[in-house]
């Protein structure tokens, strides 16, 4: 598994890696499988703890991409929701790693392996010495849930499917449309400054403060 060193935000299907040092916590993002799912490993550098966000698809490559981060130790699957492409390989990687299983409770019935912790809106996950705030973002399922990390440079949020850079994820009607931007706007935009780097479930990272003077644009095209 080639891993490059300069981030940028952007992987290519069946391409390398790429990881950022974040002094605390390193981030390696891959993309997997035929639809360019993003899966993130993040790693506590001072415990070599890590844990894995959408065990998408590709398990042998996801798995490379564990053995790549020297020394880490894969403890924890993060499922941010149920769509299966999402989980394609969260058994491999539970059979191969051990791993605990997390997920919002509205959504882990529908994912492939049980469940081990739920958690919801305000809760946190730790990665070693690092903590992850859950954020539960209603819309693009019941249980869409996002990841923040408050590193020294500014916080880092892992999106699933509700954000993207141009808008949200997709759902499936007027009333899922209205609860996922009402979510965004004030759990995420409402509490997170422009610096804070978004990394979604498919496609190139952004910033909130890219997206930020769209929201009207968003409300106003509608689900």
């Amino acid at each position: 598994m080639d891993v490059l060193d300069t981030y940028s935000g952007h992987t290519d299907p069946g391409g390398a890696a790429a990881r950022r040092d974040l002094g605390a916590l390193t981030i390696t993002k891959v993309s997997v499988g035929p639809m360019d799912n993003n899966a993130y490993l993040l790693v506590c550098t001072t415990t070599g703890e890590a844990l894995l966000i959408d065990a998408a698809n590709e398990p042998d490559r996801l798995a490379e991409v564990v053995g790549s981060a020297d020394g880490a130790q894969l403890r924890t699957t993060v499922t941010t929701h149920r769509h299966y492409d999402h989980w394609q390989a969260l058994g491999a990687v539970a059979d191969k790693f051990g791993t605990r299983q997390i997920a919002h409770p509205l959504d882990a019935p529908e994912l492939p392996v049980a469940v081990d912790d739920t958690v919801e809106q305000g809760d946190t996950i730790s990665v070693g010495q690092v903590s992850l705030e859950v954020i539960h973002l209603r819309g693009h399922t019941p249980g869409s849930i996002a990841l923040v990390y408050r590193a020294d440079d500014g916080p880092h949020i892992f999106t699933g499917d509700s954000l993207f850079p141009g808008g949200p994820g997709k759902t499936g009607s007027p009333d899922d449309f209205a609860s996922l931007m009402n979510d965004l706007e004030e759990r995420v935009f409402g509490t997170l400054p422009d610096e804070t780097w978004v990394y979604p479930g498919h496609g190139d990272d952004t910033t909130l403060g890219r997206e930020r003077p769209h929201l009207g644009e968003w409300r106003g095209r509608g689900w």
